[in-house]
Order: structure tokens, then sequence, then C-alpha cells
């Protein structure tokens, strides 16, 4: 079944993160037991969508007189969809979408990125 992420919409400063697979065993050649990677502290997936970024205060004076316009603006993240993404566990919440697991992680959350192309 094809995933259609077109229809899911991130919110705020959070990331969607599909993970990777770790190893199945050590270094040493030891087998790992089923769930093991699931609890490891540090994570790795890649970061398939982005919410709009940090909303900032309106600096617009409202009257009463004068309808409010909704025109949120947004600090941009950091992270872009495409990007290898490190991070913790801990900040991030697990959640299955037609049958894959992926993590909704805040922007605080990741550690590091890896990206193919510099701007």
């Amino acid at each position: 079944m094809k995933i259609d992420l077109n229809k899911l919409i991130i919110i705020g400063d959070r990331v969607l993160i599909q993970p990777i697979e770790g190893a199945d065993k050590t270094k040493s050649g030891l087998y790992l037991p089923a769930g093991y990677k699931d609890k490891e502290e540090i994570q790795k997936g890649y970061i398939l969508k982005c919410g709009p970024g940090y909303a900032l205060p309106s600096m617009e004076d409202s009257e009463a007189w004068n309808p409010k316009k909704n025109n949120t603006n947004y600090l941009p993240l950091q992270v872009k969809p495409g990007d290898l993404a490190i991070f913790l566990q801990k900040g991030a919440t697990e959640v299955k979408y037609n049958g894959e697991k992926y993590y909704i992680v805040p922007q605080n959350a990741i550690l590091l990125v890896e990206r193919d192309d510099f701007e």
C-alpha cells in the first residue's frame, strides 16, 4: 500500500522521521533480542516532512474596529526533508500510520543531521 504523506500536516517545530533499522547483532557477533533497538537512547532516520517552524508573535496593533488578520509568521526549521537525522529517543513520539512506524520529533531533540547538498 502506498502511503500518502501529503495528507499529513506536521505542526510547529516537529518533524516526521522514518526510522532506519539497526543491526541485529553486535560487533562481536552476539545477536540482540527483539525490541532492543527500539529502546536505545539515540535513534536515526530520514526526515520525511517538517512543520512550518516556531510561531513568532504578531507585531501588529489590534484595534477594536480593525479586523484581525490571521497572518502567522514562522521562524523556519534548520532541518529539511531528506536529511538523515540522529535524535534522542526520549524526545520522540512513536506513531504507526498505515502499518509503518514513524517518529514525530521536535527539532530540539535532533542532535545532528547529515545532508548531501549544502546551499
